[in-house]
C-alpha cells in the first residue's frame, strides 16, 4: 500500500512511518523543509515538502495515495501563538481531509487525542463521550475543534476516515508533556506531584501499531480509543525514580492545594504572556484525570497497550541520556 503521512517527523509520526516502511508499504511523508526531507529519504521515505496549510501542495504530494495518516499538529502546551495552533490543528485538518475527499482516497486515519475529552473527573470514558466544557489549553481547544467540527462533520457525511484517540504516549525521543514531566522529576526540577492527576499511559510503539491497525481493520466513521493502562502521574513518576536509581519519590500534593496557584497563574499570564506555558502547564497538572477505555480499539483493532513496566525503562534511558548530555 502506498500511504500519505502528515507529522511524519514528529514523535508518534516517525515510529508510524518506521513500521509502514518495514512492513514493505511505500510512504510519502509531508514535511516543511530541506532539512527535514534529507532526514527522512535515507530511510525510504519519500519526502514531499509543503505544509498542511498549503492545501495545493498537499494535494500534490497526497496525488497517488491510497490511504492517509493524518498526525501533523501543534502540540505544545502554553501556546504562544495561538493562531498557530488554530491553524495547524484546525485548518490543517481540514485541508488533509477535503483533499482526501477530493482525491476519493479510499480510507483515512485522524490522530485526535483523549485531551479532547477535558478532565474526566475519575470516570474512564468511551468513544461515546462529548465534552462540551472550557478547556485549559489552547492545544486541547484545537484538537477538540478538528475532532469535532471537522474531522466527525465529514465522517458523518460520507468521508471514509476513522479517527484514533491516543493518551499518555510515551517512548524514547518524546519531547512532549510526559517527557517534559518525568525528565523534571529525574533532573530534580518536579519535588512534588498532585495526587490526583492521572492518564492512560501507551508506549509509542503500540500506538503506532494500533494507528496501522486503525487503517486496516478500523470501520470507516468510527472513533476508537488507543489509551492504554491508567495510572496516576505521582506513580509513573515513581516509577521512574526507581529505574533511575531509587531516587526519592515526589512529595504527594493534594489536588485542591494546587488549584489557587494553577488560578492564580493563568490570571497573571494574561499580563505576562511568557508565564503563559508554565501556568497552563500547572493547570493541567492539577489534578486533571484523562481516563479512557480502550476495549473497542482492543476488540476490533488488535490494539495492544505494554504494561508500564515493560514500557517505561527504555523510556527513563533515553530521558537519562538526555540529562547528562545537556551543558
Amino acid at each position: 500500500m502506498h500511504y500519505f503521512v502528515t507529522g511524519a517527523t514528529g514523535f508518534i509520526g516517525s515510529y508510524l512511518s518506521s513500521r509502514l516502511l518495514a512492513e514493505g508499504h511505500l510512504v510519502t511523508a509531508l514535511v516543511r523543509t530541506p532539512e527535514q526531507a534529507r532526514a527522512l529519504a535515507p530511510y525510504g521515505v519519500r519526502p514531499f515538502i509543503g505544509d498542511v496549510l498549503d492545501k495545493e501542495s498537499v494535494r500534490r504530494a497526497m496525488r497517488r495515495a491510497e490511504g492517509v495518516f493524518h498526525l501533523a499538529a501543534y502540540v505544545r502546551v502554553g501556546l504562544r501563538d495561538r493562531r498557530r495552533a488554530e491553524a495547524v490543528n484546525v485548518t490543517g485538518t481540514r485541508h488533509v481531509l477535503e483533499v482526501m475527499r477530493d482525491l476519493h482516497i479510499s480510507k483515512g486515519v485522524h490522530t485526535s487525542s483523549l485531551a479532547v475529552n477535558g478532565d474526566t473527573k475519575g470516570r474512564v470514558v468511551d468513544e461515546s463521550y462529548h465534552y462540551h466544557g472550557r478547556l485549559p489549553s489552547a492545544y486541547q481547544r484545537t484538537k477538540w475543534k478538528a475532532h469535532y467540527e471537522v474531522a466527525l462533520p465529514m465522517m458523518r457525511r460520507g468521508l471514509p476516515l476513522v479517527i484514533a484517540m491516543p493518551g499518555a504516549v510515551y517512548g524514547p525521543g518524546d519531547h512532549g508533556a510526559p517527557a517534559h514531566a518525568i525528565g523534571s522529576y529525574l533532573r530534580g526540577r518536579l519535588p512534588v506531584a498532585p495526587t490526583r492527576a492521572a492518564f492512560c499511559w501507551a508506549h509509542v510503539e503500540d500506538v503506532a501499531a494500533g494507528l496501522l491497525g486503525a487503517m486496516e481493520h478500523g470501520r470507516a466513521g468510527e472513533t476508537y480509543i488507543l489509551g492504554g493502562p491508567a495510572h496516576r502521574l505521582l506513580e509513573v513518576l515513581g516509577r521512574a525514580g526507581e529505574l533511575a536509581g531509587k531516587r526519592p519519590a515526589p512529595f504527594p500534593l493534594p489536588w485542591w492545594a494546587l488549584l489557587p496557584a494553577a488560578w492564580g497563574a493563568q490570571g497573571l499570564a494574561l499580563a505576562v504572556p511568557p508565564l503563559r506555558s508554565a501556568a497552563e502547564r500547572l493547570r493541567l497538572g492539577a489534578g486533571t484525570t484523562q481516563l479512557g477505555s480502550d476495549a473497542k480499539a482492543r476488540a476490533e483493532l488488535g490494539f495492544s497497550a505494554r504494561p508500564l513496566e515493560a514500557g517505561l525503562p527504555d523510556t527513563v534511558r533515553s530521558l537519562l541520556q538526555d540529562v547528562f548530555s545537556a551543558p
